[in-house]
C-alpha cells in the first residue's frame, strides 16, 4: 500500500483538476442534487471527475447514480456492511484503496460521516479537502451530537462551504477560521426532459383544468421539513378550489396521512410517495409551498421556481435570501401555520397574481442562482484550496 504522501497527484500541466466526491446518501435530496449538478458541471468544464458513494443497505441510489453515470463521470460505490466499527473501518480502508488509484488533487465530502471518517485522513496524506455543509438539522438527539463532531472535524479542511448565509455565519461563531470559509448558495440546474402541463398533471391524477389550484409540497417526510406543519396550515384555509400533492416518502408517512385523516384533509391532499426525479412534473402545479423547520439554501425551492411557480417558504436558513423581496414570493415565520394558511388563501384566491409571480420566480431564479457561475465559484474553491495545502 502507498504511503498517505504518496496519495497526491502530479500536475499534469494542462490546469485540469481531479476531483473526488465523497457521500454517503440517505437517499436522493438536496444533498445529492448538489453532488449530481457539481460532479456532471465539473466533468463538461474538462476536469476529471470521480463520485464515491458509500451505500448502506436498503438505500436505492438509482436516481442519483444514472443522471451521473450518463454524463460519462466515474462512479465508486462502497458497501457498507457489517458490525459498527467495522463497517467504518472497511470504508477507510477501501477510500484510502481508492485515493491510492485516482491520486486526485481535491477530494470533496458531503455530509458529517464523510467528514468525520476522512478529514483526518486526507491532512496526513497532503490532499487538498473541501467541504460543504449543507444545513443544519436542529433536531436534538445523535444529530446534534453528530453535528458537533462534525465541527470539530472541520479542522482538518482546507476549505469550507457554507450553502447559506446564516450557516456562514454560525460556522464564523463556532471559530472556522474566514480564510477558509466559502459562501456558495446552492444553484438551480434544469431538470433533463421536463414534462409538459397536460402530461405532469396526468400522472399525478390532477383535473386537466387550472381549477382547482395545485397545490405541490416535495421533500423527505422527516421532522425537519415541516410536512406538519403545512397540513395544520392547510386545515385553516377558507378559500375553496384547492388541491394538494405531497411528492416524497419517509419515517412520518404514516403519521402525518393519520394527521391528514384527523384535520379531515384526505379528500383534496393526496401523499403521492417518492417520485424520481420529481422536479420533471413541477409544471403540473400552480403553487409550490416549503415547511421547513431548518434548510440551507433548498434545492427543492430553486426548482420550483425555475418550473415557474409561486412559492410560499419559511424564512428559514438561506429562504430569505432566496427570496429577498415581496415580489419574489412569501416568506412566512417557521410553525407558523396560521400565517401559512393566509399566504395560500391569497394565492389560491387570485389568478392574476399567481401569473404575476410566475414570471418573477422565473426572473429571479435565472438572475441569481445561475448554474455554470456556481460551477465556476467550486472551481475556484479548489484552486484555492490546493494552493493552501501546497504552501
Amino acid at each position: 500500500m502507498k504511503g498517505w504522501s504518496d496519495l497526491v497527484r502530479d500536475d499534469r500541466g494542462d490546469g485540469s483538476l481531479t476531483v473526488v466526491h465523497l457521500c454517503a446518501p440517505a437517499g436522493v435530496g438536496g444533498l445529492e442534487r448538489v453532488v449530481q449538478g457539481l460532479t456532471t458541471g465539473l466533468d463538461a468544464r474538462g476536469h476529471r471527475v470521480t463520485l464515491m458513494v458509500v451505500v448502506s443497505p436498503g438505500v436505492d441510489l438509482t436516481d442519483l447514480l444514472a443522471p451521473v453515470q450518463r454524463a460519462g463521470v466515474r462512479v465508486v460505490t462502497i458497501r457498507s456492511r457489517g458490525w459498527i466499527g467495522t463497517r467504518e473501518m472497511h470504508e477507510i480502508r477501501t477510500v484510502r484503496r481508492e485515493l491510492a488509484a485516482i491520486r486526485p488533487d481535491v477530494v470533496h465530502t458531503h455530509g458529517y460521516r464523510s467528514d468525520l471518517l476522512h478529514g483526518w485522513h486526507l491532512r496526513c496524506a497532503g490532499i487538498a479537502a473541501v467541504t460543504t455543509l449543507h444545513g443544519s438539522s436542529r433536531m436534538g438527539g445523535l444529530s446534534h451530537l453528530f453535528e458537533y463532531a462534525q465541527l470539530s472535524a472541520l479542522r482538518h479542511f482546507d476549505a469550507v462551504i457554507a450553502v447559506s448565509r446564516p450557516l456562514y455565519e454560525k460556522l464564523q461563531d463556532e471559530g472556522v477560521p474566514g480564510s477558509r470559509l466559502h459562501e456558495i448558495p446552492n444553484a438551480w440546474t434544469p431538470p433533463t426532459d421536463p414534462f409538459d402541463r397536460e402530461t405532469a398533471r396526468k400522472a399525478l391524477a390532477l383535473e386537466d383544468s387550472d381549477d382547482p389550484v395545485a397545490i405541490a409540497w416535495v421533500g423527505r417526510l422527516i421532522p425537519i421539513k415541516g410536512c406538519d406543519v403545512f397540513l395544520e396550515a392547510l386545515a385553516e384555509v377558507r378559500a375553496d378550489g384547492w388541491e394538494v400533492r405531497i411528492v416524497g416518502d419517509g419515517p412520518e408517512r404514516a403519521a402525518l396521512e393519520a394527521q391528514a385523516d384527523r384535520l379531515g384533509l384526505r379528500g383534496r391532499v393526496q401523499f403521492m410517495g417518492a417520485i424520481p426525479d420529481a422536479a420533471r412534473y413541477l409544471a403540473a402545479f400552480d403553487l409550490f409551498v416549503l415547511s421547513s423547520r431548518s434548510e440551507g439554501t433548498p434545492m427543492v425551492l430553486l426548482e420550483a421556481m425555475g418550473a415557474g411557480l409561486p412559492a410560499i417558504a419559511t424564512d428559514v436558513g438561506g429562504v430569505p435570501d432566496v427570496l429577498p423581496r415581496p415580489t419574489d414570493g412569501w416568506v412566512v415565520p417557521s410553525e407558523a401555520p396560521h400565517a401559512l394558511a393566509r399566504s395560500i388563501e391569497r394565492v389560491v384566491r387570485s389568478a392574476e397574481l399567481r401569473k404575476e409571480r410566475r414570471s418573477a420566480s422565473l426572473i429571479r431564479v435565472h438572475q441569481a442562482f445561475d448554474f455554470s457561475e456556481w460551477v465556476v465559484r467550486h472551481e475556484v474553491t479548489y484552486r484555492t484550496a490546493v494552493a493552501v495545502r501546497s504552501s
